[in-house]
């Protein structure tokens, strides 16, 4: 990712400002190397009086649900045993970590080095770099702080403040790898926020944070990088949102420093501005990365609810994004609450109160339904969390008045035009006759490829289709699985034979030129997006059409179109495939089924069935017959046949690959007709 041909492809992605301010932080970096020489406080200035006043008000613990309360101390309890697990791998070496290590790999990062020197990203020399930042987001202690809170026993808030008083010790301004990357910080400064307000009563806190020269060094060291190194041009993706997001909570609760108005000031206006320009009109993060579009919402109202809690105004354009943001997530969700698992996705969090099994989606739901009220189409029901009452009870306005009188979408919204998604929905029913249908979820991809000119979370998944049964992956989007260190597999789970679409002469619809850079982006427009009638959902038809320009570069220029069908009342799914352009191409057409499918493919027709709970289902897909279909599972050689259900994980499912050559009178016809 840092050899000559990327560094060219990377500036290729630039405009001339934005190579600009990069010289500029370039000689920035330069100059700070003069930390390291600085006697461990020099340079940092803090307010004689200081005192933590960000505090929750009385009575919010004792309103936090039981079993919400039950989930958060079980975790808490693993994390005194030692006990975690970060992107599939099982730690227990917690209870005092070594910050630089790697367990995936057994390296070790340097520690004693500039930042900046350090080349992260290259496995052999520093690690799975994942692995080392994601403990250093201190998002364990939010939950063992949060567990004192709730209980009063000063082992959690100990057990915290061993953590920290490492950590600190470990990672001096500007030495080894935590130091790097702005996300990082800023997640790291609001999740000390947390811990601080958490650990409130404890006796030892302010001795801890406000009354410890250490910790305010640290603090004015992540606020200064972050107002110093800020993501810009077309990388001002989430990351810019986190280190807003974290400079603005750290500058209005831990207001201690005589830079924290401008901090602060300077962190509300790049936020709000951040916020509008990573999202949709319709609500939709702009990366086309669903788990991204739960980490900005996540940042952006902690952030939001940080400010308005301290008494700074919070635009009304903060607020009306993140309740667009949030209507949005309503209305993309199935079922059981599960979004579309669309672009790259790595397990990121913005902040942390609740146990891992709680329901993220669930959770940002119920924030939604606290701040902004929900609105009638909204799913019917959503499990309790720690985090929702405490935001809400800090929340003193959230926007209110400019809320409450924008237009809200009065039905469910299913076309997204401008982020070019639909969803075909069938819902659960049951027929005149008795039988029990469940409802089929459909994702129709005919958006932008990404977000900025890099692109860089999105895959190379035009006119992909993603279909649920009762919120069960049955045509599935496979995941993304890891971003650095197993190219061979960055590549399949962003390919274009990774997702439900169409491949031609072997080519990807976007052209790659790093693992998260694409320097050809397909172009898709819609021709015909028609969800079924709210008032006739339950026997309308559901119909979308759209073509991509990703293989325009082929003899022939040829143009994939695909048309997509929606038969509630039949609960049947056509799939219409076709070619334009002059020429004859080599053709492969794969339908990725989820891990739960177990499929016996007989020629042309393959059977499917799987479990939910109790219940069997099935399905039957009828293949187009113009192709040769083969089942392929978790092949290595090539990879082929994979699911990953979470970042750094991987799963063996069936894949089904037709290969043939197709031309412009041919349509490929593919039917999923459900049994249930």
């Amino acid at each position: 990712m840092t050899t000559a041909g990327w560094y060219v492809r990377r500036l290729s992605r630039m405009g001339p400002r934005e190579i600009g301010t990069r010289v500029g932080d370039a000689a920035r970096k330069r100059r700070w190397r003069g930390v390291l020489d600085e006697h461990t406080l020099a340079g940092t200035v803090w307010h004689a009086q200081r005192r933590f006043t960000a505090v929750l008000p009385d009575g919010v613990l004792a309103a936090i649900p039981q079993d919400a309360v039950d989930r958060l101390l079980r975790a808490a309890n693993r994390l005194m045993d030692g006990q975690a697990e970060y992107f599939g791998v099982a730690r227990n070496d917690l209870v005092s970590p070594d910050w630089a290590f790697d367990p995936r790999t057994g390296r070790r990062a340097p520690v004693a080095a500039y930042a900046f020197d350090i080349p992260y990203r290259n496995e052999n020399m520093v690690g799975d770099i994942k692995q080392i930042w994601e403990p250093s987001r201190h998002q364990h202690l939010t939950v063992l702080a949060t567990a004192y809170a709730l209980t009063r026993d000063d082992r959690y808030a100990h057990r915290v403040a061993d953590h920290l008083k490492s950590w600190w010790a470990a990672n001096p301004p500007m030495r080894g790898v935590h130091w790097i990357s702005g996300i990082e910080l800023g997640i790291r400064l609001l999740s000390w926020v947390w811990v601080r307000r958490m650990l409130d009563g404890w006796s030892d806190a302010p001795g801890l944070f406000e009354q410890n020269p250490e910790a305010l060094h640290q603090i004015w060291h992540h606020q200064k990088f972050l107002a110093t190194f800020r993501s810009r041009g077309s990388s001002a993706n989430n990351h810019v949102i986190a280190e807003a997001a974290g400079q603005l909570a750290a500058s209005c609760a831990f207001g201690w420093f005589p830079q924290s108005p401008r901090w602060r000031t300077d962190a509300m206006r790049l936020l709000d501005e951040s916020l509008r320009r990573n999202t949709f009109d319709s609500g939709l993060n702009r990366e086309l990365a669903t788990e991204y579009h739960g980490l900005v919402l996540e940042l952006g109202l902690a952030a939001a609810v940080e400010a308005d809690a301290a008494g700074m105004p919070v635009p009304d354009s903060t607020w009306l994004t993140l309740m667009r943001m949030t209507d949005a997530l309503a209305a993309v969700v199935d079922r059981k609450l599960r979004p579309p698992r669309q672009g790259d996705a790595d397990d990121g969090f913005g902040l942390i109160l609740d146990g891992p099994d709680t329901d993220r989606w669930a959770s940002l739901l119920a924030t939604g339904d606290a701040l902004f009220e929900r609105m009638r189409w909204w799913p019917a029901s959503y499990a309790s969390d720690v985090r929702t009452p405490l935001l809400a009870a800090l929340a003193r306005e959230a926007g209110a008045g400019t809320c409450a009188t924008v237009p809200r979408p009065l039905h469910l919204p299913a076309h997204f035009a401008d982020a070019g998604m639909t969803i075909l929905r069938a819902p659960a029913t049951t027929t005149p006759a008795g039988k029990v249908w469940g409802e089929v979820w459909a994702r129709c991809d005919g958006g932008p490829h990404g977000f900025l000119s890099i692109a860089a979370h999105a895959h190379a998944d035009a006119l992909s289709v993603e279909v649920r049964h009762n919120g069960v992956d049955i045509l599935a989007d496979p995941g993304t699985y890891c971003y650095h260190g197993e190219p061979e597999w960055r590549s399949y789970f962003r390919s274009t034979l990774g997702h439900n679409t169409l491949q031609l002469d072997d080519r990807d619809q976007s052209v790659s030129g790093g693992p998260f850079m694409w320097t050809r982006h397909a172009n898709t427009r819609i021709l015909a997006a028609r969800p079924a009638n709210p008032e006739e959902v339950a026997t309308g038809v559901g119909h979308w059409c759209a073509e991509h320009d990703g293989y325009t570069g082929l003899p022939g220029a040829p143009v994939h179109r695909r048309t997509v069908e929606l038969d509630n009342a039949r609960r049947e799914l056509v799939v219409f495939d076709e070619i334009t352009g002059r020429y004859r191409h080599n053709t492969r057409l794969a339908f990725h089924l989820g891990p739960k499918v177990h499929v016996d493919l007989l020629g042309k027709t393959a059977n499917l069935a799987w479990t939910d709970g109790d219940a069997v289902h099935s399905a039957v897909l009828e293949l187009p017959p113009d192709l040769t279909w083969l089942a392929h599972t978790g092949e290595t050689e090539t990879p082929l046949g994979w699911y990953s259900d979470g970042f750094g994980r991987k799963v063996p499912s069936t894949t089904l690959v037709g290969t043939g050559t197709v031309g412009r009178r041919d349509v490929l016809i593919t039917v999923l007709r459900f049994d249930t």
